[in-house]
């Protein structure tokens, strides 16, 4: 049957870094986005006098969640992805004490959330380390911050066990190759060794998470925790054998990251890629036994366009996927990302024939240029977007995949993660703010707004305009 369950979660998902602004406000420390005008651009090494950062008063979610989240109940959402700021609760990292006021925060954000009839669904790290971590350890290359972490989880755990019930751990983990001073709050082309430095990072990251796994498990014995992974699609650009078994090997260097967190040991492949790679992995007693039994519950992921491979080129990506060469059968958005609705449901039965646990759609979307006129702004090709993406995922649904809910990407407008825009809208809210930060900071419902809220009525079954 081509239906979702009846306890199907239905929202949207934000991130702290990109919305809540207050960037030091109440004893925040400073994450590695907060040096950063965009993920495309380089990050400086501190926060420069005088330099606009957009983040750091993105659209002031800090001071405005009341109202926004009264706009998401209004669409009727039964859920609501964020993240908590470390360095809201830990502003350097490796303190013994928690930030009390950070922990305020989040109380009443959450409590906010449940009285609204919203599950909170909490992403642990959502590029948001502290910069402390990266100056004084070197970043998730030192096993160190697995400690750092663990106590930063235990603590949220105690604080919010009778407030959250999803949890993930770190946001886009695969990013570690791609961006990997957002993920991993390490600069591999300052080592001498940059592989070395990615896996090594991610070897410290398997362990962490699997160590919150087990804290989150006997803390709040009822939650689900799982890994998230940025896993847009790849085609081969064209049937020629060395492109197709490019786009195979491609994939992987994604799916290796949900093998370890999902499956609980390394693939087989893995070996291949250390050797020809020279790395040698720190892997310290326990390491292996610890990811073994605790691995993610359930595998959350972004989706927002498919590329194709063609054999011998460059390797590169950003907060949507990896990049490629141009489908010609594929329309795109503004940005470049192509639309690719039926590769949606082509990634959904691809993971779980996988790995047959639950999977959760917890990013997709489209950026566009909105344009208010007077109160009002028409984005039906928002809504032919989602329309689409909502029908292919109900084939997977149908073709047996064991989905968990669906969180749209940015369901009001917040700065973008890659380029630092205002600009580059995905809400079903606007918010009249510009690229500069300039702007009243008002929200406006959209038409994809009330679209939104009659699918969710519906349980998806109403995708009509």
């Amino acid at each position: 049957m081509k239906t979702f369950k009846k306890d199907f979660l239905w929202g949207g998902a934000i991130a702290a870094n990109q919305a809540e602004g207050a960037y030091l406000e109440d004893g925040k420390g400073i994450n590695v986005t907060d040096v950063s005008r965009g993920l495309v651009y380089e990050p400086d090494e501190k926060v420069i006098d005088g330099k606009f950062y957009p983040t750091h008063e993105a659209i002031d979610f800090y001071h405005t969640y009341k109202e926004d989240l009264k706009l998401m109940s209004g669409m009727g959402f039964n859920c609501f992805r964020t993240s908590i700021s470390w360095a809201r609760i830990f502003p350097h990292g490796d303190e013994n004490e928690p930030n009390e006021a950070g922990l305020k925060f989040y109380d009443d954000l959450f409590n906010e959330m449940n009285e609204l009839g919203m599950e909170p669904i909490v992403t642990i790290s959502h590029y948001e380390t502290p910069l402390h971590l990266y100056d004084e350890y070197g970043g998730w290359e030192n096993r160190k911050l697995i400690e750092f972490f663990t106590r930063y989880c235990k603590v949220i755990f105690q604080r919010y066990k009778d407030q959250v019930r999803y949890w993930m751990t770190f946001n886009e983990i695969n990013n570690v190759h791609t961006i990997p001073f957002a993920a991993g709050a390490i600069k591999p082309e300052k080592t001498d060794h940059s592989m070395q430095c990615r896996f090594q990072a991610a070897h410290n990251m398997f362990v962490a998470s699997s160590k919150a796994n087990k804290l989150c498990h006997e803390i709040i014995p009822e939650a689900k925790i799982g890994c998230m992974l940025s896993l847009s699609g790849i085609y081969p650009h064209t049937c020629k054998p060395e492109d197709v078994l490019g786009a195979y090997q491609l994939r992987r260097r994604s799916l290796f990251f949900s093998d370890v967190m999902m499956r609980g040991y390394y693939p087989s492949y893995a070996n291949r890629w250390f050797e020809e790679h020279h790395v040698h992995l720190d892997i310290q007693p326990g390491d292996l036994e610890i990811i073994k039994e605790y691995p993610s519950d359930y595998l959350g992921f972004s989706y927002y366009r498919t590329t194709t491979y063609k054999d011998g080129m460059p390797i590169l990506g950003h907060t949507g996927g990896l990049i490629g060469e141009k489908n010609p059968y594929l329309k795109e958005t503004p940005w470049g990302w192509q639309i690719d609705p039926i590769g949606f449901r082509y990634v959904l039965n691809e993971l779980y024939d996988r790995y047959q646990k639950p999977l959760f759609v917890v990013e997709n979307g489209m950026g566009n240029v909105d344009v208010l006129e007077g109160d009002q702004i028409h984005d039906n090709y928002r809504i032919d977007y989602l329309r689409s993406h909502i029908q292919q995922m109900k084939e997977a649904v149908a073709d047996g995949v064991d989905l968990m809910g669906y969180t749209y990407w940015g369901p009001i407008d917040i700065v973008s993660a890659g380029t630092g825009e205002m600009k580059k809208r995905y809400g079903f809210i606007y918010v009249d703010r510009d690229n500069d930060g300039k702007g009243t900071g008002k929200r406006y419902k959209k038409d994809s707004y009330e679209w939104y809220k009659k699918v969710i009525e519906s349980n998806g079954e109403e995708l009509d305009d």
